[in-house]
C-alpha cells in the first residue's frame, strides 16, 4: 500500500515556505499585507496554517510579490497547496478521531516512539482486544464500538505500507498483566505483538515491575518524527477528551529525553520477547 500524505503537514509546510519567502524578500507582515491589499488577518492565517485552502491566485500573488520566479519552486508550492486540500482516509472517521487527528500526523511519520503504561499501543492492537478495551469504558452502542475498532485497525497500515514508519515501543509490564477481554483474547493479542516485533521496522521493549521507579511514570505518550526537516517532531498525549498535541521544542525535547530514559531502564528486545512469550504460556494455562 502506498503511503498517504498528511494534509495538515503539507499545509504547515506550505505556510513555513511562504513565511520564509516573505522574510527572504525583506518584507514585514504589514508591508506584505499592504502590497497584496488584503485584510489584516488573511496573511497571518496563511502563515500560521490556520486556513485549509490557499487559492492558486492568492498563492501566485504572494510568490510574485516575494519574487519567487523559479518555476520548479512555484510548482512545488502549488502542489503543497493542492495536497493540503485532499482528505485522508481518516476523514471518514471524523467523529472518532476529531478535527485534529493522530492518523493525520501518523500518515507521514518516519519514526514513532511510544511509551504505554496501561494498555498495548493502538498500532499493535488486534480487533478483539480493541473491542474489549472500548467496552470497558462508559456504555457505548455496539455499532459505535465497531466503527471505533475499524478506525483503529486502519491506523496500523503505516507499519506495513511501502516505506513504513519505524515504531519503537516501551511497554510497562502492567499492559501485559491487565487481562483485557480475558485469557484467550490476551493470548492472541500478545502473539500478534510478538509477530509484529519480528518486523525490521518494529521494536518492542518491556519495562518490568522489577525496574522500580523510572522516568516515564507520569503516563503514556507518543512522539512522532518526520523525514522532512521542516516538519518538526510533535508529541501526542491521550486524554479523556481524545488527546492533545504538544509542539513546543522544549516540551518535545522533555518527552524525547523521558523516552530515552525509559528505554534505558527497559529490557532488550530479545529479553522482552522472551518475557512476553512466558506471559503467553501462563495465560494459555488459564484458558
Amino acid at each position: 500500500m502506498q503511503r498517504p500524505h498528511s494534509p495538515t503537514l503539507r499545509r504547515r509546510r506550505l505556510s513555513s515556505e511562504l513565511k520564509r519567502a516573505r522574510v527572504d524578500a525583506g518584507l514585514t507582515t504589514t508591508q506584505a499585507v499592504k502590497a497584496l491589499r488584503w485584510a489584516a488577518g488573511k496573511l497571518s492565517q496563511i502563515e500560521n496554517a490556520e486556513v485549509q485552502k490557499v487559492k492558486p491566485t492568492d498563492l501566485d500573488r504572494m510568490l510574485d510579490l516575494y519574487e519567487v520566479i523559479d518555476p520548479t519552486k512555484r510548482e512545488a508550492l502549488h502542489a503543497l497547496a493542492r495536497d493540503a486540500k485532499v482528505r485522508g482516509w481518516w476523514s471518514k472517521y471524523r467523529e472518532v478521531f476529531g478535527p485534529q487527528s493522530l492518523p493525520d500526523f501518523e500518515a507521514e511519520a518516519s519514526n514513532v516512539r511510544t511509551f504505554e503504561s496501561s494498555v498495548l499501543p493502538g498500532l499493535l492492537q488486534i480487533p478483539e482486544y480493541t473491542t474489549a478495551l472500548l467496552q470497558g469504558g462508559r456504555f457505548t452502542g455496539a455499532e459505535e464500538i465497531k466503527r471505533r475498532t475499524q478506525a483503529r485497525m486502519e491506523r496500523r497500515q503505516i507499519l506495513t505500507q511501502i516505506n513504513p514508519a519505524r515504531l519503537r515501543v516501551v511497554l510497562d509490564e502492567a499492559a501485559l498483566r491487565r487481562a483485557i477481554g480475558g485469557p484467550t483474547i490476551m493470548v492472541d493479542q500478545l502473539n500478534h505483538v510478538l509477530h509484529m516485533a519480528k518486523m525490521p521496522n518494529v521494536d518492542v521493549q518491556l519495562l518490568p515491575f522489577t525496574a522500580g521507579s523510572h522516568a516515564a511514570l507520569a503516563g503514556s505518550f507518543t512522539i512522532l518524527d518526520f523525514a522532512e526537516p521542516y516538519d518538526l517532531p510533535i508529541v501526542f498525549v491521550e486524554t479523556a477528551a481524545d488527546g492533545i498535541f504538544l509542539e513546543e521544542p522544549d516540551e518535545v525535547e522533555q518527552h524525547a529525553v523521558t523516552f530515552s530514559d525509559a528505554q534505558g531502564s527497559a529490557m532488550s528486545t530479545t529479553d522482552s520477547a522472551t518475557f512476553i512469550a512466558d506471559v503467553i504460556q501462563s495465560l494459555e494455562s488459564e484458558r
